[in-house]
């Protein structure tokens, strides 16, 4: 039995940038780490392996690359997750789909074009994670209880002169909706005085 070195080493290659494009969502705690990105690009090199050289005679590996692209599509949808009010695990979805593609150019032997990818994607993730932590803003729900309509009309103005944007409020059974803009960077501050500012009153914010 002949050992094809050349194409375990494609596999390899695409298993290593798969993870390491995966240890980077894990390390923010996404729906998709290490071992699904891994898998993922590991098992496109091997498809697109397969087109190319399991089949004899007439054969368009084109095929089996185009299924892989439009089936990675499923695993993108499943850690795509939609928890209030906000859609999530987006940003992980698309980094599976690009997983795969650079377990097809390893697959295909392109490992220049599969490592500048790989490179790319990092720069880009670490790059907008970086910007979104320094001026990146967060929806926070702020809910007061029991207030009445004036209470929230003074804590609304309190609220305005802290700096922090008013998305909208609303008013119920004298529990009171507040939903706010608050930069990530000054997050745990804002959290802080606002709490200060409902002093006496049940406060929760998520």
């Amino acid at each position: 039995m002949v050992i094809e070195w050349n194409l375990i080493i494609r596999l390899l290659i695409a298993g290593l940038l798969g993870g390491i494009i995966g240890f980077e969502r894990e390390v923010r705690a996404k729906e998709a780490g290490l071992r699904t990105h891994f898998i993922v690009a590991l098992g496109s090199a091997l498809f697109m392996i397969i087109s190319q050289y399991a089949f004899s005679g007439r054969f368009d590996a084109a095929r089996v690359a185009a299924q892989v692209v439009s089936g990675i599509g499923f695993i993108g949808a499943g850690v795509i997750i939609f928890q209030k009010n906000a859609v999530r695990g987006v940003t992980t979805a698309a980094g599976l789909w690009v997983a795969a593609a650079i377990g097809l150019a390893c697959g295909a032997g392109m490992y220049a074009v599969a490592i500048a990818a790989g490179i790319l994607t990092l720069l880009c993730l670490e790059a907008m994670h970086f910007i979104t932590r320094q001026y990146g803003e967060k929806t926070v729900t702020m809910t007061i209880s029991p207030v009445h309509a004036d209470e929230l009309a003074d804590i609304l103005k309190e609220i305005e002169k802290n700096g922090t944007d008013v998305i909208s409020f609303s008013i119920s059974n004298e529990t009171a909706t507040i939903e706010l803009h608050v930069r990530n960077k000054k997050y745990q501050a804002t959290v802080t005085k606002l709490m200060a500012m409902a002093k006496g009153l049940k406060v929760e914010i998520s």
